[in-house]
């Protein structure tokens, strides 16, 4: 368990450092398996209808309610990975 933490913390770091910005599907994707793996399922209010980045990343998260944690992590680090991170 700690080891998934650790390398889903270092797959978090380096996806900071990817030599290419992801497209913006794949930002989601990224945002909500973060969001996923580090707190658990979506939580707060949506945001209002002119906030259109605040509601695709709301809904993108909103999406994977009921996923594991841990699930999420290795899912982040595996997409990491594939970015070349």
């Amino acid at each position: 368990m700690a080891d998934l933490k650790a390398r889903f913390e270092n797959a978090a770091a380096a996806v900071k450092k990817l030599d290419e910005r992801p497209d913006n599907d794949t930002l989601l994707k990224l945002y909500a398996l973060y969001k996923q793996g580090a707190e658990g399922d979506v939580s707060g209010p949506k945001p209002g209808f002119f906030d259109f980045v605040g509601t695709a990343k709301y809904e993108a998260w909103a999406k994977l309610k009921g996923t594991k944690a841990e699930d999420a992590q290795q899912k982040y680090i595996d997409l990491v990975k594939k970015l070349g991170g």
